[in-house]
C-alpha cells in the first residue's frame, strides 16, 4: 500500500533544515505505531520520499512525502496517531491513498506557490505592485545565477505562473507568487524579489522576507498545474 502524506510547518520548527526533518519523521512513524515498510539488506530503512526539500526559515501550509506500508491501515487512524506523537508547530493535515504506479512525490514537482510578507520596518518604499506589472510585461526577465563552478543568465519569463501583490488592512505588502519549482528550474521566491528590487533601482535587504510556502502542484496530462493531493 502507498500512501501520501500531507503536513503544514510553521513556528520555530522552521528553523529545522530538512535532513533533522526527515529524521523526525522516522522516528514519529515509529512512535505512532505506522506499519511502514523497511528496506531489505544489513542496513534497512524506511520506505519514504519527500517531495522537495524546504528553505530553512521558510514556513509551510503543504509540504508532503510518499510511504510505503507493509499492509492495509486505516488512514484516519493513521492521521490522528501521527497527530499525536508530533511536536507543536508540524501538523499532518491528509492522507490519501496512491495508485501502484503512481509516480513518487519529488518527480512529480512541477511549481509551487508562496505567500512572502516583509519583516516589521523593511517593506520597499516603492509602489511593488507597479514594479510586478511593469515586470511581467517584459518579453524576458534576465537573471545570473551563480554555480559552483560560474554564472549563467537565466531568464526567469518562462517559470513564473502567477506573481502579484496587495496591500493587507494594515497597509503592508503581500506577494502571492507560483513559480517552477522542477529539478530543472527551480525559482526561489527571494529570486524574484531580488529582481524586483533591481528593477526599481534598490537592493533587497538581508532576511527582509517571511516566507510561506502554500502548495506544491505537478502537472496532469494536460499540463495544468494540480496539488499533490487533490481536495475531495
Amino acid at each position: 500500500m502507498k500512501v501520501r502524506i500531507q503536513f503544514s510547518k510553521h513556528g520555530v520548527v522552521k528553523y529545522i533544515g530538512h535532513l533533522d526533518v526527515m529524521r523526525y519523521f522516522q522516528k514519529a512513524l515509529r512512535r505512532a505505531d505506522i506499519p511502514v515498510k523497511y528496506t531489505g539488506g544489513f542496513s534497512p530503512h524506511q520506505v519514504i520520499s519527500f517531495a522537495q526539500p524546504l528553505g530553512v526559515g521558510v514556513e509551510s501550509e503543504s509540504e508532503y512525502f510518499d510511504m510505503e506500508l507493509e499492509r492495509e491501515d486505516d488512514l484516519q487512524a493513521m492521521k490522528e496517531r501521527l497527530n499525536a506523537s508530533m511536536t507543536d508547530g508540524i501538523v499532518v493535515k491528509a492522507i490519501v491513498e496512491l495508485p501502484d504506479n503512481a509516480k513518487n512525490a519529488m518527480a512529480s514537482i512541477a511549481a509551487a506557490s508562496y505567500e512572502v510578507r516583509f519583516r516589521e520596518g523593511m517593506e520597499p518604499a516603492f509602489d511593488l505592485s507597479a514594479e510586478i506589472e511593469a515586470l511581467l510585461k517584459q518579453s524576458t526577465i534576465p537573471y545570473v545565477k551563480q554555480t559552483k563552478k560560474n554564472e549563467i543568465e537565466v531568464d526567469l519569463k518562462q517559470g513564473i505562473y502567477t506573481l502579484s501583490a496587495e496591500k493587507d488592512k494594515k497597509d503592508h505588502w503581500i506577494i502571492y507568487m507560483t513559480v517552477d519549482a522542477s529539478s530543472g528550474g527551480n525559482i526561489k521566491p527571494s529570486t524574484v524579489l531580488e529582481v524586483l528590487y533591481k528593477r526599481a533601482g534598490d537592493k533587497l535587504p538581508p532576511f527582509a522576507l517571511a516566507i510561506t510556502r502554500m502548495e506544491i502542484f505537478a502537472k496532469d496530462d494536460s499540463g495544468h498545474l494540480m496539488p499533490l493531493i487533490q481536495a475531495n
